[in-house]
């Protein structure tokens, strides 16, 4: 019997494969073994794309629908509504489950027969201090799951998954912690790890404790846009006889993946143009009202997020952004991209003392500390981590995809002992 495991990430999605207990990464897009969460529908018969394809095509410039970061929506009220694509109203579950159907897909042509059993990856929390929500995009992700042909599902944390994919390195017995950054989520985790315990069936008693919070790669995205870009897009300009401040949703909505598209409309493009006649600011303004009206935000995040990327290796960056006027570039510092995030790292911080904290053991007695997730090469956040687990281990092995594995590995020990 073959099993799968399925990362279903805010950024990127993987899956692996267990089949006569070997673990194998199956790959969902031209060979490549991670997917951009990203999905573009075509007007033609409204034809999905994803991952880079997706990419590819919206930022060519084709006609289509783009949507990205569709995980943060799950157990909020937004799922109910549903979103205009290409004209038709079509409800998020429908689209999330086409992107599912995807790598279900993607998985049954690797194996070479139907895959019905599968763990899906989940973060500690969905949404923060709501348990009603928690549970409801849990719900509503298995009920997807369950929609395009999975017959067996079951779940497992996302740091808890990251722990199992790394214990196959561990010699002896190690107290770990995982530091798992997605793009919607933090999670972390305090685990026993050896190849001992790696053979159990029932894991509860390794795990000593779980922490998550609703901050991940995504609001450093919207933080780094609105402080170093948006300003530029008339981000807290005036208009009007009576100097009052341009309304801030917009600019908000602009920086976050999974809001770009509810700007669309014509009541909002409306909105703006009379708005932006009264501008104070009438370039940059212009700038945005642009934007909203090409329907190229998500260019403008790809851009924002290629200069956070940049920014953790370089200490200062120049984003292109000639697609909005010819020569435009906005330069950011590393300096300014921390001050920026400062807080997302503080709480990040704060969380990962928590765990340790519930889990009653000291800093002293942690020996690996695993780093997952892109976000985790962010210095300022690496720094951190290093400042509070000065002796332990760092392992940052194969961070896009070991939730993946991890999950894999669940899978077998689940669905096959």
């Amino acid at each position: 019997m073959i099993t799968c495991g399925i990362d279903f990430g805010t950024s990127n999605s993987a899956l692996a494969l267990a089949a006569q207990g070997r673990i194998t990464l199956a790959p969902v897009e031209e060979g490549q073994l991670t997917l951009p969460s990203a999905i573009f529908y075509q007007p033609i018969k409204n034809k999905p794309l994803f991952g880079r394809r997706a990419q590819r095509h919206f930022f060519e410039g084709d006609e289509g629908r783009f949507m990205r970061s569709l995980k943060r929506l799950l157990g909020t009220s937004l799922m109910g509504q549903g979103t205009v694509v290409n004209g038709k109203l079509r409800k998020f579950d429908t689209i999330i489950g086409d992107f599912i159907a995807h790598l279900k897909a993607s998985a049954e042509a690797a194996a070479g027969e139907t895959v019905e059993n599968v763990v899906m990856g989940r973060p500690v929390h969905f949404i923060d201090g709501d348990a009603a929500g928690d549970a409801r995009a849990q719900g509503e992700l298995e009920k997807i799951a369950r929609a395009v042909g999975f017959k067996n599902i079951l779940f497992q944390f996302e740091p808890i998954a990251a722990a199992f994919a790394h214990e196959r390195r561990v010699r002896g017995e190690k107290l770990a912690l995982v530091v798992d950054i997605g793009g919607g989520t933090s999670d972390f985790t305090v685990i026993r790890l050896s190849e001992e315990r790696g053979k159990k069936t029932d894991r509860q008693e390794d795990i000593l404790a779980n922490t998550g919070l609703r901050v991940g790669g995504n609001d450093f995205d919207k933080d780094l846009c609105l402080a170093a870009f948006m300003p530029d897009f008339g981000y807290k300009s005036t208009y009007g006889e009576k100097n009052l401040e341009l309304p801030l949703s917009p600019f908000h909505d602009m920086s976050e993946w999974s809001k770009v598209n509810f700007l669309y409309t014509p009541k909002i493009r409306g909105e703006l143009h009379a708005m932006h006649r009264e501008s104070h600011d009438m370039k940059r303004f212009g700038r945005f009202v642009n934007i909203v009206e090409r329907e190229t935000g998500h260019r403008l995040l790809s851009v924002v997020e290629d200069c956070k990327i940049s920014l953790t290796a370089e200490n200062e960056n120049t984003a292109p952004l000639g697609f909005v006027e010819e020569g435009f570039a906005i330069p950011v510092t590393r300096d300014g991209f921390d001050a920026a995030v400062e807080k997302h790292v503080e709480a990040i911080d704060a969380a990962a003392a928590e765990c340790l904290r519930q889990s009653g053991v000291s800093g002293e007695d942690v020996g690996l500390v695993i780093l997952t997730g892109g976000t985790t090469e962010v210095p300022l956040l690496k720094s951190a981590v290093a400042k509070r687990f000065p002796a332990a281990e760092l392992s940052e092995d194969e961070k896009l995809a070991s939730v993946g594995i991890g999950l894999g590995y669940d899978s077998l020990r689940r669905f096959t002992a």
